[in-house]
């Protein structure tokens, strides 16, 4: 698991740009907000009566992606330079 409900919301969003879509669709639209850049994902959840769990699968899946993502890009840097 990359992500956690404890790790903070911008945290999260500056490491893995990709998941503002996710925070966005959840209901969580409010990223630019002086509360996000203190709260933790759970808090910002709990907050907008969002399902935590459910929330961290998805950011999780988007982080995966891309962690896969940059894998396959290394990899093929690691090829093109050999």
């Amino acid at each position: 698991m990359l992500i956690t409900k404890d790790m903070g919301i911008m945290e999260v969003v500056q490491k893995y740009p990709d998941t503002i879509g996710v925070f966005m669709y959840a209901g969580m639209g409010c990223l630019g907000c002086a509360a996000s850049r203190f709260e933790n994902i759970e808090q910002g959840a709990t907050a907008h009566g969002i399902d935590v769990d459910a929330l961290i699968d998805a950011l999780n899946e988007v982080a995966a992606a891309v962690e896969e993502s940059s894998g396959e890009d290394s990899g093929e840097l690691a090829a093109a330079a050999n």
